[in-house]
């Protein structure tokens, strides 16, 4: 579905999207039940390169997604 579209359906349903919480969530997800590398996980959440999601989930979260992996 196209994120516009998205927005658009929520927006009738009176909820709104906030792409960043929904890419932290989904990052968060993904990182505590699955195997999945860390850039495999950027290219699923629609990040150009693995840096930049790492970037985004520290400044989400606080800490690197590979040391939230190993707390978990």
């Amino acid at each position: 579905m196209a994120e516009a579209t998205l927005r658009r359906r929520l927006k009738q349903e009176g909820l709104t999207y906030q792409k960043d919480a929904l890419r932290r969530d989904l990052a968060i997800a993904r990182l505590a039940h699955t195997r999945e590398t860390i850039p495999q996980i950027a290219v699923a959440l629609g990040f150009a390169e693995p840096s930049a999601f790492r970037r985004a989930f520290r400044k989400w979260t606080g800490v690197r997604p590979a040391d939230y992996r190993r707390q978990r």
